[in-house]
């Protein structure tokens, strides 16, 4: 690897820890985005390195926005509070959760329900008469 090469993927690298956003980091860097995403393609270890700086950097943005979302809470910000208890407490969620088994039903097709799918089949033209006389 050339030492422009090594110095460009190390650059970007560490704009993709200050930052999650490819783009932004691609600009900031000086390198194409079609570059980035070919380095990705390219070196394995690479992509593995942007994608831990990714949420690494995402990460930060995450604890940064708690930090604020507390603050405006403790200003008694009504929808601050109103987020907060939204996604955090059982009972002011807006969705309802369901847990269920599902049990898949294999049934056999009568002959005359063969039949009318068979004659789809070759009304569709995705089988032949002789395919559809086999399966019969």
């Amino acid at each position: 690897m050339s030492r422009n090469l090594a110095n460009d993927k190390k650059k970007l690298l560490e704009k993709l820890r200050k930052t999650p956003i490819v783009e932004v980091a691609c600009k900031q860097s000086g390198v194409p985005r079609s570059t980035y995403y070919r380095w990705r393609k390219d070196d394995e270890d690479f992509a593995s390195e942007c994608d831990e700086a990714i949420e690494h950097s995402a990460s930060l943005i995450n604890d940064m926005a708690e930090s604020q979302l507390i603050s405006a809470i403790k200003d008694k910000s009504l929808s601050a509070i109103f987020f907060w208890l939204k996604h955090h407490h059982k009972s002011y969620k807006t969705r309802i959760e369901v847990d269920a088994k599902l049990q898949a039903i294999q049934q056999e097709l009568t002959p005359e329900q063969t039949e009318v799918v068979s004659r789809a089949l070759q009304l569709a033209g995705l089988t032949t008469e002789e395919e559809s006389d086999e399966t019969s």
